[in-house]
């Protein structure tokens, strides 16, 4: 049985600055000039005041796993050497929330509150996800 390739996410105008910055290992995150409120995911828009000034801002990297899952059965999948793995939401210091990955810790350690950091995986020569691990005390 062939595994199928893992997916991609889609590029566009819009997504483009923030994956153009994954791949500099760069986390940044969108703001609107108008209401000052951070955004993500990548829009064309303010999704709280609907104006289009909106602006990339480096993003501290830091945050707290706000849920999470572990994946132990996801069969067939291009991920099925990945198992078991975390899905986790992450609030970032700036407040919004991204779905993500935690590695760099058995799964098990990953507990709701916990400090993570970015870091970065090169999945493709265009792109480069941006995963969280663990903060070292």
């Amino acid at each position: 049985m062939n595994t199928p390739e893992k997916p991609v996410p889609p590029v566009n105008s819009w997504t483009a600055p923030y994956w153009e910055a994954a791949r500099k290992g760069k986390l940044i995150i969108q703001k609107c000039r108008d209401c000052q409120k951070y955004i993500f995911y990548p829009r064309m828009s303010c999704p709280f005041c609907f104006s289009d000034r909106i602006e990339w801002v480096q993003s501290s990297g830091r945050g707290t796993v706000y849920t999470y899952t572990i994946v132990r059965n996801n069969a067939p999948s291009a991920f099925l050497a990945d198992m078991p793995y975390v899905v986790a939401v992450v609030r970032l210091e700036e407040g919004v929330q991204m779905m993500t990955n935690v590695v760099g810790c058995a799964p098990e350690e990953v507990h709701c509150d916990m400090p993570v950091e970015v870091i970065f995986e090169k999945l493709t020569e265009e792109i480069t996800l941006p995963k969280f691990k663990p903060v070292k005390k």
